[in-house]
Protein backbone atom coordinates (compact mmCIF):
# COMPACT_ATOMS: atom_id res chain seq x y z
CA UNK A 1 0.00 0.00 0.00
CA UNK A 2 2.55 2.41 0.69
CA UNK A 3 4.36 1.68 -2.95
CA UNK A 4 0.99 2.68 -3.99
CA UNK A 5 0.67 6.02 -2.42
CA UNK A 6 4.69 6.97 -3.05
CA UNK A 7 3.70 6.28 -6.91
CA UNK A 8 0.76 8.60 -6.63
CA UNK A 9 2.49 11.41 -5.03
CA UNK A 10 5.23 11.06 -7.29
CA UNK A 11 3.48 11.72 -9.89
CA UNK A 12 1.28 14.56 -8.77
CA UNK A 13 5.36 15.78 -7.41
CA UNK A 14 6.37 15.79 -11.08
CA UNK A 15 3.10 17.27 -12.83
CA UNK A 16 3.13 20.23 -10.34
CA UNK A 17 6.97 20.60 -11.54
CA UNK A 18 6.73 20.26 -14.96
CA UNK A 19 9.03 16.95 -15.31
CA UNK A 20 6.99 14.63 -17.88
CA UNK A 21 9.98 12.31 -17.39
CA UNK A 22 9.39 11.57 -14.12
CA UNK A 23 5.70 10.92 -14.56
CA UNK A 24 6.84 8.60 -17.38
CA UNK A 25 8.68 6.86 -14.73
CA UNK A 26 5.48 6.17 -12.76
CA UNK A 27 4.01 3.97 -15.52
CA UNK A 28 4.42 0.18 -16.44
CA UNK A 29 5.47 -0.31 -20.03
CA UNK A 30 2.20 -2.17 -21.01
CA UNK A 31 0.35 0.97 -19.14
CA UNK A 32 -2.59 2.21 -20.21
CA UNK A 33 -4.41 5.95 -19.97
CA UNK A 34 -7.73 7.30 -20.57
CA UNK A 35 -9.55 10.39 -19.89
CA UNK A 36 -11.93 12.57 -21.77
CA UNK A 37 -9.40 13.45 -24.87
CA UNK A 38 -7.08 10.86 -24.72
CA UNK A 39 -7.03 6.91 -24.86
CA UNK A 40 -3.29 5.80 -24.95
CA UNK A 41 -1.28 3.14 -24.25
CA UNK A 42 2.99 2.63 -23.08
CA UNK A 43 5.06 5.05 -24.45
CA UNK A 44 2.94 7.59 -25.37
CA UNK A 45 1.33 7.95 -22.07
CA UNK A 46 4.68 9.34 -21.19
CA UNK A 47 5.16 11.36 -24.52
CA UNK A 48 1.56 12.88 -23.49
CA UNK A 49 2.73 14.39 -20.33
CA UNK A 50 6.35 15.65 -21.38
CA UNK A 51 4.30 17.44 -24.44
CA UNK A 52 1.58 19.49 -21.63
CA UNK A 53 4.15 19.96 -18.94
CA UNK A 54 6.80 21.49 -22.04
CA UNK A 55 3.91 23.99 -22.68
CA UNK A 56 2.92 25.35 -19.37
CA UNK A 57 4.82 27.62 -17.73
CA UNK A 58 2.57 28.28 -14.80
CA UNK A 59 1.04 24.23 -14.35
CA UNK A 60 0.39 24.30 -10.47
CA UNK A 61 -0.72 20.12 -9.66
CA UNK A 62 -2.35 19.21 -6.39
CA UNK A 63 -3.59 15.30 -5.55
CA UNK A 64 -5.98 14.89 -2.51
CA UNK A 65 -8.47 11.91 -1.40
CA UNK A 66 -6.14 9.15 -2.26
CA UNK A 67 -7.76 6.17 -1.54
CA UNK A 68 -5.70 2.26 -1.68
CA UNK A 69 -8.90 0.38 -2.57
CA UNK A 70 -7.44 -2.95 -2.56
CA UNK A 71 -3.72 -4.66 -3.30
CA UNK A 72 -3.91 -3.38 -6.99
CA UNK A 73 -5.86 -0.59 -7.09
CA UNK A 74 -6.73 3.35 -5.85
CA UNK A 75 -8.36 6.41 -6.20
CA UNK A 76 -7.67 10.15 -5.94
CA UNK A 77 -8.75 13.77 -6.90
CA UNK A 78 -6.39 16.35 -8.68
CA UNK A 79 -6.58 19.76 -9.49
CA UNK A 80 -4.49 21.24 -11.94
CA UNK A 81 -4.07 24.83 -12.37
CA UNK A 82 -2.88 26.85 -15.54
CA UNK A 83 -3.10 29.25 -18.23
CA UNK A 84 -4.48 27.82 -21.64
CA UNK A 85 -3.51 30.48 -23.94
CA UNK A 86 -4.52 33.67 -21.63
CA UNK A 87 -7.39 31.86 -20.17
CA UNK A 88 -7.13 30.56 -16.70
CA UNK A 89 -7.97 27.16 -16.34
CA UNK A 90 -9.15 24.90 -13.21
CA UNK A 91 -9.29 21.37 -13.64
CA UNK A 92 -11.19 18.93 -11.19
CA UNK A 93 -10.30 15.36 -12.10
CA UNK A 94 -10.81 12.13 -10.64
CA UNK A 95 -8.92 9.38 -11.12
CA UNK A 96 -8.68 5.22 -10.68
CA UNK A 97 -5.45 3.49 -11.00
CA UNK A 98 -4.64 0.01 -10.95
CA UNK A 99 -0.88 -0.89 -10.56
CA UNK A 100 1.39 -3.99 -11.54
CA UNK A 101 3.36 -5.72 -9.80
CA UNK A 102 6.42 -3.05 -9.25
CA UNK A 103 3.93 -0.30 -8.12
CA UNK A 104 3.89 1.52 -11.14
CA UNK A 105 0.56 2.18 -13.38
CA UNK A 106 -0.58 -0.38 -15.10
CA UNK A 107 -3.84 1.83 -15.78
CA UNK A 108 -5.01 5.16 -15.20
CA UNK A 109 -8.64 6.47 -15.56
CA UNK A 110 -9.43 10.55 -15.51
CA UNK A 111 -12.35 11.43 -15.24
CA UNK A 112 -13.59 15.32 -15.68
CA UNK A 113 -15.92 17.47 -17.36
CA UNK A 114 -14.60 17.93 -21.07
CA UNK A 115 -17.40 20.50 -21.57
CA UNK A 116 -16.73 22.63 -18.69
CA UNK A 117 -12.85 22.40 -19.56
CA UNK A 118 -13.37 23.26 -22.87
CA UNK A 119 -15.08 26.11 -22.08
CA UNK A 120 -12.16 27.48 -19.57
CA UNK A 121 -9.48 26.86 -22.20
CA UNK A 122 -11.00 27.22 -25.16
CA UNK A 123 -13.91 29.32 -25.22
CA UNK A 124 -17.77 29.19 -25.40
CA UNK A 125 -17.68 27.76 -28.80
CA UNK A 126 -15.77 24.55 -28.48
CA UNK A 127 -17.34 24.04 -25.33
CA UNK A 128 -20.47 24.37 -27.35
CA UNK A 129 -19.48 21.95 -30.24
CA UNK A 130 -18.56 19.08 -27.47
CA UNK A 131 -22.47 18.60 -26.90
CA UNK A 132 -23.29 18.62 -30.70
CA UNK A 133 -23.39 14.76 -32.05
CA UNK A 134 -19.69 13.89 -33.01
CA UNK A 135 -17.88 16.84 -31.47
CA UNK A 136 -16.11 15.91 -28.56
CA UNK A 137 -14.94 13.43 -30.97
CA UNK A 138 -13.35 16.67 -33.50
CA UNK A 139 -11.81 17.86 -30.21
CA UNK A 140 -10.25 14.53 -29.60
CA UNK A 141 -8.60 14.19 -32.60
CA UNK A 142 -7.37 17.37 -32.82
CA UNK A 143 -5.61 17.08 -29.54
CA UNK A 144 -3.98 13.56 -30.73
CA UNK A 145 -2.59 15.17 -33.87
CA UNK A 146 -1.13 17.72 -31.99
CA UNK A 147 0.29 14.78 -29.57
CA UNK A 148 1.52 12.93 -32.79
CA UNK A 149 3.15 16.04 -33.83
CA UNK A 150 5.01 16.23 -30.57
CA UNK A 151 5.94 12.59 -30.84
CA UNK A 152 7.42 13.24 -34.30
CA UNK A 153 9.07 15.81 -33.50
CA UNK A 154 10.86 14.37 -30.02
CA UNK A 155 11.39 10.98 -32.07
CA UNK A 156 8.76 9.35 -28.95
Amino acid sequence: MSDILETIDTLYAALDARDGDAMAACYHPEARFRDPLFDLRGAEIGEMWRMLTSRSKDLRAEVSDIRVTGDTKALAHWTARYTFGERPVVNEVRAAYRFADDARIIDHVDAFDLTYWAGQALGGLPALVTKMPGGAGLLRRKVRRQLDAHMAQSGG
